[in-house]
């Protein structure tokens, strides 16, 4: 786990979902950063507050599959167990919380609208979790492009303009494709006029109603 000695660290307040406020430590991370490993304690719970990250696991053939990107105000870091099921990583430069675990437990037993913000972010990443295998099992490469560009414009409030903070391996590993298949679906994307690449890591929709249609 990321040692709050090693990393630039500062005080803050963690908010739950809105709920309820309690001291917190804020860490600066730089890009490709882990912050914390699969199957190592869970001692802490994170919110990011600036920049994205990934939770991703290794596969027994070695391939690695992103579980999720985190964008701000998102929790990450709630388990069930006493561990780690995925390792966590700073996919940009980024800025997260991170509370002990255990002082939000001993608060969710004295508050109940604590608890209820816990279940609610527990109950949201399992429905999100769910969504992903899905997409996984029933979407063509297309629809899990185009689902993937909606879902960051969705979460990061954009209009027609993204700045994507991921590159296309990420993107692969995260939509279980290849990175080849995913570049060539980018480029028919915009070559049918329904996005635009001015660089690697900005797409304009260009037609986002064609686009919502595609993954409805």
């Amino acid at each position: 786990m990321l040692s709050p000695i090693r990393a630039k660290s500062f005080d803050t307040d963690f908010a739950l979902d809105g709920v309820l406020g309690m001291p917190a430590t804020c860490l600066r991370l730089s890009r490709d950063e882990e912050i914390f490993g699969e199957g190592e304690d869970a001692d802490y719970v994170y919110q990011v507050v600036s920049g994205a990250v990934r939770t991703y696991r290794i596969l027994r053939d070695g391939r690695r599959q992103i579980d999720e990107f985190h964008f701000a105000g998102d929790y990450f870091g709630l388990e069930m167990g006493a561990t780690h099921r995925v390792t966590a990583e700073a996919l940009t430069d980024a800025t997260v919380r991170m509370v002990r675990r255990g002082a939000l437990s001993d608060l969710a037993a004295q508050r109940g609208d604590a608890a209820r913000a816990i279940f609610r972010l527990t109950a949201e990443g399992l429905q999100r979790s769910q969504d992903h295998v899905l997409m996984l099992g029933r979407r063509s490469a297309q629809e899990r492009v185009v689902g993937l560009l909606l879902d960051i414009a969705q979460r990061t409030r954009a209009e027609a303009e993204l700045d994507v903070p991921m590159g296309r391996q990420d993107m692969a590993d995260y939509l279980g494709l290849t990175i080849e298949t995913v570049s060539r679906t980018l480029t028919a994307l915009q070559d049918e006029g329904l996005i635009a690449l001015p660089s690697v890591r900005h797409v304009v929709l260009k037609d986002r109603r064609s686009l919502e249609r595609m993954t409805a």
